[in-house]
């Protein structure tokens, strides 16, 4: 006679919802454990046994035939698809805000960690991870993908699961004349990017995703729902930019839709040539991407490798002004790019937004599954004083000697700087001219140089420490770096200390957030006292006996 649990997973087998399911859908190789990182047996029994008496039957054990097909289908990284990574005890799907309660309840009764993912574009993994082989649990969000429009107030509600490009279409689609300024990548989850602040090419103009958001739901770690009023001040501060995985989970967003003309400009320039010129033209571009109007985003971006002693770089841009007016402003301001009309074109606004995802068409937008994957491996910075053309031509010549990857330079400036540093806790405001986001890539052939080519780049991560910012040396929380420093946690909740807090603090804590680690501190320290949301760079909590003690006082 079969299980009851097990009869029921076999009947999920034939439900389908956005292709998950609770025992998920189609093939897949299972992931193979070893003694030293198998969920324990009666954690995952008590864990879907609990799911299923409170009616939640969207999920996948590793003992599905689809599991691992479903744990993959979200990792951009494949470093995180490799033997050597401890795969979750479960995997569950939300259809509802009261499936994800009660998965979260789930959960934290079992004693499994909790690891939330919206898009799975986690730069080190860490929304299906986790540290030293803690048994946990993925909670994707892929089914809370709904978004609702409102155009009438240039609103939306838009579900964590959403991709940037599912909000995208349905703005677009609503409405040519509006827009909503976050990250280029159409296939990101909108909870992850938004946690983490979200710039994109909008920023200029109309800042970060974080900064348009209006009001949000959380689960808190004891499932209860809170919106802005009910949750303090504190707390609706630090989900907008404090990073993912500290606070709960964001069912859904708020977010103030902005206005855009109904044609944009866009436009994409490559040069290649001499070490020396294209270190010309970046050099160059320091003094004009930052200094644009507001309505101009102009990136440069700077591939490794040479060809004959050449290299190349590539500038992107969009501006919400006509091409006549595109063209007289960057011909006047960057007459070194030696642009040419036939360089720039219009498009609504959607419209760039596929174009700028590398995709066809704006109907592409909504597809999940166009963006290609790798292996690969980045570093993030901020500059703040321009570097020299001497110092520039040894980058760029730097550059040209490494394994497949790049540099992309990314403006900031216009209205990004005319908000405090304390807004909310992304701190990068005035005083920073650029972004720099590193890359090494590879593919699975070349998987046993990987440590040779991350090598590299940590090296030449290194040789930038001069041009870049310094106490701290900055870091862009959406572009994640273990590099920076881990809290090395070794259970799936507590644990956390006066220690903790300051090892955090030194390490990524001032990196990501400078001065407004010590406000994210007492946010977390309100909302999750217990650290059930945890991950090796969440935000740690005051220990009890540390509040206790202040209280004292």
């Amino acid at each position: 006679m079969q299980h009851p649990l097990a009869i029921l997973l076999l009947v999920c087998l034939f439900l389908s919802f956005h292709e998950n399911t609770c025992s998920g859908a189609g093939a897949g190789t299972s992931i193979n454990y070893s003694k030293s990182d198998s969920p324990p047996a009666a954690a995952g029994s008590n864990f879907s046994s609990c799911l299923v008496s409170n009616g939640v039957i969207n999920f996948s054990l590793p003992t599905s035939p689809s599991y691992a097909a479903l744990l993959n289908s979200s990792i951009f990284n494949l470093r995180f698809t490799l033997p050597d990574v401890t795969g979750p005890a479960a995997i569950v799907f939300p259809r509802s805000r009261d499936d994800l309660r009660r998965a979260v309840l789930c959960t934290r009764g079992s004693s499994l960690a909790i690891r939330t993912r919206s898009g799975g574009h986690s730069y080190e993994g860490l929304s299906y991870t986790t540290e030293n082989h803690v048994p946990f649990v993925v909670v994707d969000l892929a089914n809370l993908n709904r978004v609702r429009v409102d155009s009438g107030s240039a609103t939306a509600w838009a579900e964590s699961g959403a991709t940037v490009g599912e909000l995208y279409y349905a703005v677009g689609r609503s409405s040519r004349s509006l827009a909503f300024p976050a990250g280029s990548e159409s296939t990101a989850g909108l909870g992850g990017l938004v946690s983490g602040g979200g710039f994109g090419l909008l920023s200029r103009k109309f800042t970060l995703a974080a900064d348009n958001v209006l009001d949000a739901v959380l689960i808190d770690p004891s499932s209860q729902v809170l919106d802005r009023s009910s949750m303090s001040d504190d707390v609706f501060w630090a989900i907008r930019g404090g990073g993912g995985g500290s606070w709960g989970v964001v069912y859904a967003w708020k977010l103030r839709l902005v206005p855009v003309p109904a044609n944009v400009t866009v436009l994409t320039v490559g040069r290649t040539g001499p070490i020396e010129l294209v270190a010309e033209l970046v050099h160059r571009w320091q003094y004009v991407g930052p200094d644009l109007p507001d309505e101009f985003y102009l990136s440069a971006y700077v591939p490794t490798g040479s060809s004959n002693g050449n290299v190349s770089v590539t500038f992107q841009g969009q501006v919400l002004q006509s091409k006549e007016d595109a063209f007289s402003v960057l011909n006047q301001r960057f007459p070194e790019l030696g642009l040419a009309e036939a360089d720039l074109s219009e498009m609504s606004w959607v419209e760039s937004a596929a174009y700028f995802a590398g995709l066809s068409t704006a109907d592409d937008l909504p597809n999940r599954r166009l963006q290609a994957k790798q292996y690969s491996k980045a570093k993030s910075d901020y500059v703040q004083t321009a570097i020299s053309m001497g110092d520039m031509v040894e980058i760029v010549r730097y550059l040209s000697t490494g394994p497949t990857g790049s540099i992309q330079l990314d403006p900031y400036g216009g209205a990004m700087a005319r908000i405090g540093r304390g807004e909310t806790p992304f701190p990068h405001r005035a005083g920073i001219l650029y972004s720099i986001q590193y890359g090494v890539n590879w593919d699975r052939s070349q998987e046993p140089r990987a440590e040779e080519y991350i090598g590299w780049l940590r090296s030449f991560y290194g040789y930038m420490a001069p041009y870049v910012s310094t106490d701290p040396r900055a870091a862009y929380v959406n572009y994640l770096d273990l590099d920076l420093g881990v809290n090395n946690w070794t259970r799936s909740a507590g644990g956390s200390s006066a220690g903790a807090v300051a090892r955090a603090r030194s390490s990524f804590g001032a990196a990501y957030f400078g001065e407004n680690f010590g406000r994210l501190v007492r946010a977390k320290t309100k909302v999750d006292p217990g650290n059930v949301f945890n991950n090796a760079q969440s935000i740690p909590p005051l220990a009890l006996a540390v509040i206790s003690l202040h209280k004292s006082k």
